[in-house]
Protein backbone atom coordinates (compact mmCIF):
# COMPACT_ATOMS: atom_id res chain seq x y z
CA UNK A 1 0.00 0.00 0.00
CA UNK A 2 1.73 3.55 -1.44
CA UNK A 3 1.25 6.01 1.36
CA UNK A 4 -1.03 8.37 -0.30
CA UNK A 5 -4.02 5.35 -0.49
CA UNK A 6 -2.85 5.05 3.29
CA UNK A 7 -4.55 8.46 3.51
CA UNK A 8 -7.72 8.10 2.06
CA UNK A 9 -10.38 8.64 4.94
CA UNK A 10 -13.47 8.09 2.38
CA UNK A 11 -13.60 6.63 -1.14
CA UNK A 12 -16.62 6.38 -3.62
CA UNK A 13 -16.62 3.78 -6.67
CA UNK A 14 -19.54 4.61 -9.05
CA UNK A 15 -21.72 5.14 -6.50
CA UNK A 16 -25.20 6.23 -7.54
CA UNK A 17 -27.67 7.52 -5.28
CA UNK A 18 -31.68 7.85 -4.88
CA UNK A 19 -34.72 6.75 -3.47
CA UNK A 20 -36.00 3.42 -4.44
CA UNK A 21 -39.72 2.21 -3.63
CA UNK A 22 -40.98 -1.28 -4.60
CA UNK A 23 -41.96 -0.27 -8.19
CA UNK A 24 -40.00 2.98 -8.70
CA UNK A 25 -36.17 3.74 -8.39
CA UNK A 26 -34.99 7.39 -8.70
CA UNK A 27 -31.62 8.24 -9.29
CA UNK A 28 -30.26 11.60 -7.88
CA UNK A 29 -26.87 11.35 -9.05
CA UNK A 30 -24.76 8.78 -10.52
CA UNK A 31 -21.50 7.33 -11.49
CA UNK A 32 -19.93 9.83 -8.27
CA UNK A 33 -15.83 8.70 -7.75
CA UNK A 34 -13.96 10.94 -5.23
CA UNK A 35 -11.17 10.14 -2.46
CA UNK A 36 -11.16 11.77 0.23
CA UNK A 37 -7.79 12.42 2.14
CA UNK A 38 -6.89 12.28 5.79
CA UNK A 39 -6.30 16.50 7.25
CA UNK A 40 -8.42 17.95 4.19
CA UNK A 41 -11.14 20.29 4.79
CA UNK A 42 -14.06 19.17 1.79
CA UNK A 43 -16.98 21.22 1.07
CA UNK A 44 -20.07 20.17 -1.11
CA UNK A 45 -21.52 22.35 -2.90
CA UNK A 46 -23.99 22.92 -5.85
CA UNK A 47 -27.59 24.39 -6.72
CA UNK A 48 -30.78 23.69 -4.26
CA UNK A 49 -32.04 20.73 -4.49
CA UNK A 50 -29.37 19.07 -6.59
CA UNK A 51 -28.78 16.20 -3.93
CA UNK A 52 -26.68 17.28 -1.41
CA UNK A 53 -28.75 16.43 1.38
CA UNK A 54 -29.00 12.66 -0.50
CA UNK A 55 -25.70 12.33 -0.73
CA UNK A 56 -24.44 13.07 2.67
CA UNK A 57 -27.13 10.63 4.37
CA UNK A 58 -26.24 8.53 1.79
CA UNK A 59 -22.38 8.77 2.90
CA UNK A 60 -23.10 8.45 6.66
CA UNK A 61 -25.28 5.33 6.38
CA UNK A 62 -28.92 7.25 7.26
CA UNK A 63 -30.07 6.17 3.45
CA UNK A 64 -28.71 3.40 1.68
CA UNK A 65 -26.99 3.44 -1.83
CA UNK A 66 -28.72 2.73 -4.76
CA UNK A 67 -25.51 1.05 -6.24
CA UNK A 68 -21.67 1.51 -5.99
CA UNK A 69 -19.76 1.50 -2.68
CA UNK A 70 -18.44 3.85 0.08
CA UNK A 71 -15.39 2.94 1.68
CA UNK A 72 -14.55 4.07 5.07
CA UNK A 73 -10.69 3.71 6.10
CA UNK A 74 -10.50 1.31 2.89
CA UNK A 75 -13.92 -0.96 4.76
CA UNK A 76 -17.08 -0.84 2.97
CA UNK A 77 -19.63 1.04 4.62
CA UNK A 78 -21.98 -1.89 4.35
CA UNK A 79 -20.55 -4.01 6.74
CA UNK A 80 -19.56 -1.34 8.91
CA UNK A 81 -21.67 -1.97 12.03
CA UNK A 82 -23.27 0.80 14.02
CA UNK A 83 -20.90 0.95 17.13
CA UNK A 84 -18.10 0.71 14.41
CA UNK A 85 -19.35 3.39 12.44
CA UNK A 86 -19.92 5.85 15.43
CA UNK A 87 -15.86 5.20 16.48
CA UNK A 88 -15.14 6.55 12.83
CA UNK A 89 -17.75 8.71 11.94
CA UNK A 90 -19.45 11.92 13.82
CA UNK A 91 -22.42 13.98 12.58
CA UNK A 92 -23.52 17.45 12.52
CA UNK A 93 -26.88 18.05 11.62
CA UNK A 94 -29.27 21.05 11.03
CA UNK A 95 -32.29 19.27 12.91
CA UNK A 96 -33.70 21.65 16.04
CA UNK A 97 -31.74 20.12 18.84
CA UNK A 98 -33.94 18.28 21.47
CA UNK A 99 -32.26 18.27 24.33
CA UNK A 100 -31.54 21.71 25.01
CA UNK A 101 -31.87 21.70 28.67
CA UNK A 102 -28.22 20.16 28.97
CA UNK A 103 -25.61 21.96 29.84
CA UNK A 104 -22.88 22.94 27.33
CA UNK A 105 -20.34 19.82 28.79
CA UNK A 106 -23.17 17.16 29.01
CA UNK A 107 -24.09 18.11 25.39
CA UNK A 108 -20.40 17.91 24.66
CA UNK A 109 -19.85 14.78 26.41
CA UNK A 110 -22.45 12.83 24.39
CA UNK A 111 -19.93 12.63 22.14
CA UNK A 112 -18.38 10.24 24.10
CA UNK A 113 -21.22 7.61 23.83
CA UNK A 114 -19.38 5.23 21.58
CA UNK A 115 -16.70 4.74 24.27
CA UNK A 116 -18.33 4.67 27.87
CA UNK A 117 -19.92 1.84 29.43
CA UNK A 118 -23.95 0.61 29.45
CA UNK A 119 -24.74 3.46 31.85
CA UNK A 120 -22.73 5.96 30.17
CA UNK A 121 -20.39 7.13 33.04
CA UNK A 122 -17.31 9.12 31.89
CA UNK A 123 -14.10 8.44 32.83
CA UNK A 124 -11.22 10.27 33.53
CA UNK A 125 -9.97 10.06 30.68
CA UNK A 126 -13.19 11.05 28.79
CA UNK A 127 -13.80 14.59 30.74
CA UNK A 128 -10.11 15.36 29.39
CA UNK A 129 -11.24 14.60 25.75
CA UNK A 130 -14.53 17.05 26.28
CA UNK A 131 -12.57 19.70 27.75
CA UNK A 132 -9.84 19.25 25.45
CA UNK A 133 -13.10 19.89 22.93
CA UNK A 134 -14.26 22.89 24.73
CA UNK A 135 -10.88 24.77 24.51
CA UNK A 136 -10.29 23.52 20.93
CA UNK A 137 -13.97 25.47 19.87
CA UNK A 138 -12.78 28.32 22.07
CA UNK A 139 -16.23 27.67 24.71
CA UNK A 140 -14.86 26.67 27.61
CA UNK A 141 -16.42 29.52 29.45
CA UNK A 142 -19.57 28.35 28.15
CA UNK A 143 -19.35 25.26 29.57
CA UNK A 144 -22.29 25.60 32.61
CA UNK A 145 -24.57 27.86 30.86
CA UNK A 146 -27.67 25.83 29.48
CA UNK A 147 -28.18 25.05 25.95
CA UNK A 148 -31.15 26.93 25.34
CA UNK A 149 -29.05 29.86 26.73
CA UNK A 150 -26.78 30.09 23.55
CA UNK A 151 -27.13 32.07 20.46
CA UNK A 152 -27.78 29.94 17.49
CA UNK A 153 -23.93 30.60 16.72
CA UNK A 154 -22.55 29.31 19.82
CA UNK A 155 -24.61 26.10 19.65
CA UNK A 156 -23.17 25.46 16.29
CA UNK A 157 -19.37 25.64 17.83
CA UNK A 158 -21.19 23.35 21.00
CA UNK A 159 -22.40 20.97 18.33
CA UNK A 160 -18.87 20.60 16.21
CA UNK A 161 -17.30 20.44 19.99
CA UNK A 162 -19.58 17.30 20.54
CA UNK A 163 -18.22 16.12 17.24
CA UNK A 164 -14.77 16.45 18.32
CA UNK A 165 -15.16 15.08 21.72
CA UNK A 166 -16.43 11.58 19.63
CA UNK A 167 -12.64 11.56 18.39
CA UNK A 168 -13.39 10.27 15.13
CA UNK A 169 -11.39 10.43 11.84
CA UNK A 170 -14.06 11.90 9.90
CA UNK A 171 -16.30 14.99 10.78
CA UNK A 172 -19.79 15.38 8.07
CA UNK A 173 -21.85 18.45 8.37
CA UNK A 174 -24.55 19.14 6.63
CA UNK A 175 -25.49 22.90 6.34
CA UNK A 176 -23.15 24.37 9.80
CA UNK A 177 -23.61 27.93 8.92
CA UNK A 178 -27.52 27.84 8.39
CA UNK A 179 -29.02 30.70 10.13
CA UNK A 180 -26.30 32.57 10.87
CA UNK A 181 -25.20 36.04 9.68
CA UNK A 182 -22.19 36.84 7.40
CA UNK A 183 -19.77 37.11 9.93
CA UNK A 184 -20.74 33.94 11.72
CA UNK A 185 -20.58 31.90 8.43
CA UNK A 186 -17.27 32.43 7.87
CA UNK A 187 -16.08 32.36 11.71
CA UNK A 188 -17.69 28.85 11.59
CA UNK A 189 -15.70 27.72 8.65
CA UNK A 190 -12.67 29.35 9.59
CA UNK A 191 -12.66 27.12 12.49
CA UNK A 192 -13.55 23.89 10.63
CA UNK A 193 -10.60 24.89 8.27
CA UNK A 194 -8.26 25.58 11.59
CA UNK A 195 -9.96 22.12 13.46
CA UNK A 196 -8.60 20.22 10.34
CA UNK A 197 -4.94 21.58 10.91
CA UNK A 198 -4.83 21.14 14.29
CA UNK A 199 -6.22 17.72 14.46
CA UNK A 200 -5.16 15.98 11.33
CA UNK A 201 -9.30 14.94 10.90
CA UNK A 202 -11.13 15.24 7.62
CA UNK A 203 -14.15 17.32 7.60
CA UNK A 204 -16.76 17.14 5.28
CA UNK A 205 -19.25 20.43 5.05
CA UNK A 206 -22.30 20.97 2.55
CA UNK A 207 -22.86 24.34 2.12
CA UNK A 208 -24.53 27.51 0.04
CA UNK A 209 -21.61 29.40 0.84
CA UNK A 210 -19.72 28.59 -2.23
CA UNK A 211 -17.40 31.76 -2.36
CA UNK A 212 -16.31 30.85 1.24
CA UNK A 213 -16.34 27.10 0.41
CA UNK A 214 -13.53 27.95 -2.49
CA UNK A 215 -11.52 30.70 -0.32
CA UNK A 216 -11.41 27.81 2.52
CA UNK A 217 -11.51 24.61 1.66
CA UNK A 218 -8.62 22.04 0.43
CA UNK A 219 -10.84 20.03 -1.58
CA UNK A 220 -14.39 20.67 -3.15
CA UNK A 221 -17.08 18.07 -4.41
CA UNK A 222 -19.49 19.90 -6.97
CA UNK A 223 -23.11 18.88 -7.66
CA UNK A 224 -24.40 19.41 -10.83
CA UNK A 225 -27.13 18.40 -12.55
CA UNK A 226 -25.45 15.24 -15.19
CA UNK A 227 -22.07 15.09 -12.57
CA UNK A 228 -20.10 15.07 -9.95
CA UNK A 229 -17.14 16.55 -9.72
CA UNK A 230 -14.47 16.50 -7.18
CA UNK A 231 -11.10 18.82 -7.31
CA UNK A 232 -9.18 21.25 -5.50
CA UNK A 233 -10.90 24.88 -5.73
CA UNK A 234 -8.23 26.18 -8.20
CA UNK A 235 -8.57 23.33 -10.52
CA UNK A 236 -12.49 23.25 -10.66
CA UNK A 237 -12.06 27.00 -11.25
CA UNK A 238 -9.69 26.65 -14.60
CA UNK A 239 -11.64 24.02 -15.73
CA UNK A 240 -14.84 26.34 -15.65
CA UNK A 241 -17.04 24.48 -13.13
CA UNK A 242 -18.52 27.31 -11.27
CA UNK A 243 -19.73 28.92 -14.31
CA UNK A 244 -21.68 26.16 -15.07
CA UNK A 245 -23.39 25.80 -11.76
CA UNK A 246 -26.12 28.41 -12.32
CA UNK A 247 -28.09 30.40 -15.03
CA UNK A 248 -26.47 32.82 -16.18
CA UNK A 249 -29.31 35.44 -16.18
CA UNK A 250 -29.25 36.50 -12.75
CA UNK A 251 -25.52 35.72 -11.85
CA UNK A 252 -22.25 35.01 -13.34
CA UNK A 253 -19.12 33.60 -11.80
CA UNK A 254 -16.01 35.88 -12.13
CA UNK A 255 -13.16 33.22 -12.25
CA UNK A 256 -10.35 36.23 -11.96
CA UNK A 257 -11.82 36.87 -8.14
CA UNK A 258 -13.10 33.19 -7.47
CA UNK A 259 -16.55 34.93 -6.99
CA UNK A 260 -20.10 35.08 -7.77
CA UNK A 261 -21.19 38.35 -9.11
CA UNK A 262 -24.93 39.49 -9.61
CA UNK A 263 -25.66 40.50 -13.56
CA UNK A 264 -26.34 44.30 -14.06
Amino acid sequence: MNEQTSHIILKTEQLSIGYKTRKVETVIASNINFELQKGQLIGLVGANGIGKSTLLRTLIKVQPALSGSILLNEKDLKSTSTSELAKQLSIVLTEQLSSKNLSVFELVALGRHPYTNWVGNLSDEDITIVNSALEQVNISDLKDKRCYELSDGQLQKVMIARALAQDTDIIVLDEPTTHLDMYHKAYILKLLQRLTKETGKTILFSSHEIDLAIQLCDTMIVMQKDDVVCDQPCNLISQGIFESLFPKDLISFDNSTGSFRVSK
